[in-house]
């Protein structure tokens, strides 16, 4: 059970809030009393609560009311009191978006096993709302040069639609976070965002990992598999490096991309597909069509719309902002206490030619934490440098 969590009860009979404080309270929680709802409204607008138990029946503002005024407020879960005779006001509560209702007079260990799960789902959505600011701090796109704020208007007029975009730039200049954010402020947000690296599966295995196979279609093939295309439907599909695909393949995802349809490995059946396929390259695409190794036709199916992500060398101005994004990162990673950047720091750090672009100005500032014991200055950037 969470001890120590914030419940306010509000009802019009003091007797009652009083009972149901000390109840709480001997199970742990500390507990706020109102007998007004306007007092109750009050009190949540100055403080947070993990929850609230109200009574429906209460003069003035009634519980219902209450209920729509604290759901514009929040999210804390709110759980309401109703009499026997009120079992259709209280579904009227369930559903204006109350937790749950509990009839007087009360079951005390049936109200401590709302409470509980009110809790517990309160503290499930605050994780879930953690976990996605990491994920989206973690995709960030950091920077205030001309470079990177056209690169966002960019991906603010393309992500809505529907079109498919192929992203060019060099490794680790960060093409994949634009993938991400893509999906992100696109309609499909709320579904599948699946990612190929194309470079990283074998010429033999990239139809099945696509596509997907029947069983026995070939030698370890023990078992149905739906392929990237399937598991991606009605949402986003990121083929990254997508210039490192065969040929075999790329002649069948031009073929799903015209059909809206794909065939398993093996299979005989056509499943259609709704996906938005989004893809990158660090390769000269033009040059590989010209040298054989890149279907002309594929290219102008994946790129309706190029978008160009910058090298770190074209937008210098932005690596101080980079580097302390990043410490907290790696400080958050590494549990360390965090260094400061000295201005020699920041000047090292733009004179240096950044090869591996974002990606290794990330690792950089790792190393940098771990390895510095006080501020980080030009000599220790430069000192660690390309170690």
């Amino acid at each position: 059970m969470e001890t120590h969590a914030k419940i306010l009860v509000v009802d019009d009979e003091t007797s009652i809030c009083e009972a149901l404080k000390e109840v709480l309270e001997y199970e742990s929680y500390a507990v706020t009393t109102a007998t007004k709802a306007a007092d109750a409204l009050n009190i949540l607008e100055n403080e947070a609560y993990d929850a609230v138990i109200s009574d429906i029946k209460m003069p003035e503002t009634d519980g219902l009311e209450l209920l729509e005024k604290i759901r514009q407020l929040s999210d804390v879960p709110v759980l309401m009191m109703t009499g026997h005779g009120d079992i259709e006001t209280a579904v009227t509560a369930l559903k204006s978006g109350a937790f749950d209702f509990i009839t007087k007079p009360l079951d005390l260990n049936r109200l401590l096993i709302s409470v509980r799960h009110a809790l517990e789902r309160q503290s499930l959505v605050r994780e879930t709302r953690q976990l996605k600011r990491k994920v989206n701090r973690r995709y960030d796109i950091i920077g205030e040069s001309p470079a990177i704020q056209e690169l966002k208007t960019i991906i603010d007029k393309v992500a809505p639609t529907e079109a498919r975009v192929l992203i060019t730039g060099e490794n680790g200049t960060g093409k994949e976070l634009v993938a991400h954010w893509l999906h992100e402020k696109s309609p499909r947000a709320g579904q599948a965002f699946v990612e190929v690296n194309c470079a990283a599966i074998p010429s033999e295995l990239i139809e099945s990992e696509l596509f997907g196979h029947e069983k026995g279609s070939f030698t370890s093939a023990i078992r149905q598999r739906k392929g990237n295309f399937e598991l991606a439907d009605h949402g986003t599909l990121f083929l990254d490096e997508v210039g490192d695909m065969s040929l075999s393949a790329q002649a069948k995802v031009l073929r799903a991309l015209q059909e809206n349809q794909i065939m398993r490995v093996g299979g005989e059946k056509k499943i259609p597909v709704d996906v938005r396929v989004i893809s990158a390259t660090n390769k000269d695409l033009r040059q590989e069509i010209e040298d054989k190794n890149f279907r002309e036709d594929l290219y102008h199916r994946l790129g309706v719309i190029l978008i160009h992500v910058p090298a770190l060398r074209e937008r210098l101005e932005d690596i101080p902002l980079l580097a302390e994004h990043f410490m907290q990162l790696a400080c958050e990673q590494q549990n360390m206490p965090r260094r400061q950047f000295t201005e020699s720091a920041y000047e090292a750090l733009k004179s240096l030619p950044w090869r591996g672009n974002i990606r290794e100005l990330g690792n950089m500032v790792e190393r940098l934490l771990i390895l510095c014991d006080t501020a980080i200055t030009g000599d220790d950037v430069l000192r660690y440098a390309n170690r």
